[in-house]
């Protein structure tokens, strides 16, 4: 598989150094599409900071990619929802850190999350 990102610089707003406006996959056989992962322990329970949902995220993310046979290099799509703007920095943050500063392209949008102790969920799509 052969993973091409295309950032154009000219006609469009420039992209920031943590991702990337395009990623083409070639030569893949295998696409994952991972429903919304929550920052939520092995009993359903939320972490209690930003913090620790988003480590619980990236863990619960390398478990459900580990069961197809995949890492985060997979990983060729996050779309995050943040309860609030103001996590937008430790949500790119620990993006960035759990990609080994691999970027992807990426859309954080501000919702309202089904509980009220959810913070953020991240929605990904890896290939193979």
């Amino acid at each position: 598989m052969q993973l091409v990102p295309h950032n154009p610089t000219e006609g469009i707003y420039p992209a920031s150094d943590d991702y990337v406006h395009a990623l083409e996959v070639r030569g893949a056989t295998r696409t994952l599409y991972v429903a919304g992962t929550m920052g939520l322990d092995a009993n359903g329970l939320a972490g209690t900071s930003l913090d620790e949902q988003l480590a619980l995220i990236w863990s619960n993310l390398r478990t459900i990619l580990a069961a197809a046979e995949m890492t985060v290099d997979n990983i060729v799509r996050i779309t995050s929802y943040l309860r609030d703007a103001s996590y937008a920095e430790a949500n790119a943050q620990a993006r960035v850190a759990a990609l080994g500063g691999r970027v992807v392209p990426t859309t954080a949008i501000v919702v309202q999350t089904l509980a009220d102790d959810w913070l953020v969920e991240l929605e990904i799509i890896a290939a193979a």
